[in-house]
């Protein structure tokens, strides 16, 4: 449900789904941590930017997503958020499961070895 500076923020893509996530919370589906921008030519009825926000969903498609987050722990995550002909804003969601302890020490890994090629680099290059 979103109110209408926030529809024409998003008409104008100010909008950051990048630390967004979706929860189940009493039946009914939100989407928390999305950022929709002030409008600008706003007034004093502007919006708050980082609310959580009410998704419009059918019963069944709640209680499919209700099903799937509990029985294999996976997390809704915010894909995509654009706006149909008809002027009407959607929400693509995904399923997504975390990672385990050992992954990210691997890509902590890869990381650093690559910082250290990079700094490598750049010192042969001043030389």
């Amino acid at each position: 449900m979103l109110s209408g500076t926030e529809i024409k923020s998003i008409r104008a893509g100010k909008v950051s789904l990048a630390d967004a996530y979706a929860r189940i919370e009493k039946g009914e589906a939100w989407l928390i941590g999305a950022h929709i921008a002030p409008w600008d030519r706003g007034n004093r009825w502007n919006h708050e930017p980082k609310r959580d926000r009410k998704l419009l969903l059918h019963r069944g498609q709640i209680d499919q997503l209700l099903g799937r987050t509990k029985s294999k722990r996976l997390t809704l995550v915010p894909l995509k958020l654009y706006i149909t002909a008809r002027g009407k804003a959607k929400l693509e969601l995904g399923l997504g499961r975390g990672k385990q302890l050992h992954d990210r020490r691997r890509d902590i890994a890869a990381r650093e070895a690559r910082r250290e090629v990079e700094r490598e680099l750049a010192e042969a290059s001043r030389r």
